[in-house]
């Protein structure tokens, strides 16, 4: 069984992907800049325990990270645990996929990895969202190249802003409200947090659309999607598994 792991500002998702190429297991811890090695070995062991797998089911693992200063920490983490070299994700590895950007090398490996597993999944063209610590969205065109995107601030990121700054304001817990106009602060805040978010992304693809000239196909991935994305108005095919697949497939292309 191959292991999966994908290194966010905020978050790491851990995968398991078995001989079928299914997801059979999905976990999501938070990034931790001081934890060791050691630590994060324990919290991979008891993720996999949770869910009632062996460090013995895992023979190889693939990975990507867009925090340099935790890689290295996860990397022997997961050699400690199941004696298997990691593939990484990033320059110089066969992903498919013709990135048409000024820079290639600035494309952060999650959207690679994503927009590798919707070229694979999904008819094109295609919008990909990635909603994390940023908002990323990636643009696909119908012949397959990666085209380029938009980086937004990421919706906790904007909120904590907004309460750090005010000094009558509350933190909230990202809850749709019952109604889009609120009657008090809390229903307020989440309303605006929550309406203005999928109000930009509604927004985003109509204009992406226009500049393409044609419609396109709409993925969202990240921890706060689920929240976002029921609330669009345009259709976006929710994928949480998006990153493991990614990965999974990136695999299979480079392993020898």
């Amino acid at each position: 069984m191959l292991l999966a792991v994908d290194i966010g500002n905020t978050n790491i998702v851990f995968g398991c992907v078995d001989e079928k190429d299914e997801v059979v297991l999905f976990e999501r811890i938070s990034t931790d800049h001081n934890a060791t090695a050691a630590e994060y070995a324990v919290l991979i062991k008891t993720i996999l325990e949770m869910n009632s797998f062996n460090i013995s089911d895992i023979d190889d693992a693939v990975m990507s990270s867009v925090v340099p200063s935790v890689t290295n920490t996860v990397k022997e983490a997961v050699r400690k645990l199941f004696n298997v070299d990691v593939m990484m994700a990033g320059p110089g590895v066969k992903t498919g996929l013709n990135i048409l950007i000024d820079n290639p090398a600035q494309l952060g490996s999650d959207q690679a990895v994503d927009a590798v597993a919707a070229i694979n999944q999904y008819p094109v063209p295609l919008i990909i969202i990635d909603m994390g610590t940023a908002t990323t969205l990636s643009v696909v065109d119908s012949n397959k190249n990666y085209r380029g995107g938009l980086i937004l601030t990421g919706m906790k990121v904007a909120a904590d802003a907004l309460t750090a700054r005010t000094a009558q304001l509350p933190k909230v817990n990202f809850e749709v409200p019952a109604h889009v106009i609120g009657t008090n602060t809390i229903d307020c805040l989440k309303s605006g947090i929550l309406y203005s978010n999928a109000s930009a992304l509604d927004g985003i693809i109509d204009r992406i659309e226009d500049e393409l000239g044609e419609k396109c196909t709409a993925v969202a991935t990240g921890g706060l999607s689920e929240l976002v994305v029921p609330l669009c108005r345009r259709k976006i095919i929710l994928d949480n598994n998006l990153l493991i697949k990614g990965l999974a497939i990136i695999y299979r292309k480079n392993k020898k």
